[in-house]
């Protein structure tokens, strides 16, 4: 695989590849175990890691899953008045419960997810704050129904052969990675202090050593082994590697909204799931059924996936294609421009 070259002197090399990769398969593996697999000193995998995660190539961050927890999840599309879309996506991504923001439409539209912790939270954005905004001019919100793909549900496109099916094996891959799930599950997990703190730790480094883990929730670090253990299992959280599409080669992304016949949505979804240009996948409520984040090198690439491709499935009754014009926030990380910054502490609700 040839290397790619960014918007500045840092160029990803095939073995910047590999080592994105191999945390997709587990975001958690040890540099020592990594190394041994691909072949490389554990000095130099820890390196390049660094490097990759001081140029905002890449974060490995721990995302709570709200549905695990016994809450809803919303995608919210404000119409705003002329440059004022800017101002409020920024506003947007400065909330914990905001976790993915983009503008569209020359920055007059503002796209994010609303994952709120509790009903309170998510009807003080939605029924007070956003509707009395006075550059907001419309709001359209819909309830997630059913993710296709999301989380570590799918690998990119560009990492597809960087390693062999053997070093996949060694780091834990096996069968599909696409996860479909219920969005709301009926048991709720109950948090105590030291989880929240846990989870805290997590969403500031995905990466952090069991030793450190403990200290920030005052645990003993078998405890906190076992508690983030619990976590995963439970699916109140999952450790997500976040990358930077244009560090990869990805300058056109979009939202697609489908509409879709009901009784092909599950079969389309899946099918979106498979495909690696899809990020994210899932139905929805109201007309609008199915949304889709996708992510292709350029304009026209996205223009013949979403029409040879996405168009061609069998149920796809209207597509309405919304290219990004610039992404605020990814899962729970800030960009400035094309790269990921650093956890920021003290996020307001």
């Amino acid at each position: 695989m040839p290397a790619v070259q960014m918007a500045d002197p840092f160029t990803l090399e095939a073995t910047d590849l590999q080592i994105i990769r191999a945390l997709q398969i587990d975001p958690r593996v040890p540099f020592a175990t990594m190394a041994a697999v691909l072949g490389l000193s554990e000095p130099t995998v820890s390196r390049r890691y660094g490097r990759m995660r001081r140029t905002g190539v890449l974060r490995v961050t721990g995302v709570v899953d709200p549905g695990a927890l016994g809450q809803s999840q919303w995608m919210v599309r404000l119409r705003c008045r002329p440059g004022s879309g800017a101002a409020i996506a920024e506003a947007l991504a400065d909330r914990d419960d905001v976790g993915w923001v983009a503008l569209s439409a020359a920055g007059a539209e503002v796209t994010c997810w609303v994952r709120s912790r509790s009903q309170e939270e998510r009807e003080d954005l939605l029924g007070h704050k956003l509707p009395r905004a006075t550059a907001v001019l419309d709001l359209e919100s819909s309830v997630m129904l059913r993710k296709f793909l999301g989380g570590r549900g799918h690998y990119w496109a560009a990492l597809t052969g960087v390693l062999t099916p053997e070093q996949e094996a060694r780091l834990g891959s096996a069968g599909s990675p696409f996860t479909e799930s219920a969005v709301v599950v009926s048991r709720s997990p109950h948090l105590r202090d030291h989880d929240e703190k846990l989870l805290a730790a997590l969403a500031a480094d995905g990466r952090a050593s069991l030793v450190d883990l403990a200290s920030a929730a005052g645990l003993t670090p078998g405890r906190a082994s076992r508690r983030l253990q619990t976590l995963v299992a439970d699916r109140v959280v999952h450790i997500h590697v976040e990358l930077s599409p244009a560090a990869l080669g990805y300058h056109a992304r979009a939202n697609l909204w489908l509409r879709v016949h009901p009784s092909k949505t599950k079969s389309v979804g899946r099918a979106l799931a498979e495909m690696p240009e899809v990020g994210f996948a899932a139905a929805m409520s109201g007309k609008d059924n199915l949304h889709a984040l996708v992510r292709c090198r350029d304009l026209e690439e996205l223009f013949a996936f979403t029409s040879d491709r996405v168009g061609a499935l069998p149920g796809v009754e209207a597509a309405e294609v919304s290219p990004i014009h610039r992404q605020i926030k990814q899962a729970g990380t800030l960009l400035s421009g094309d790269r990921l910054q650093e956890h920021a502490k003290g996020h307001r609700r």
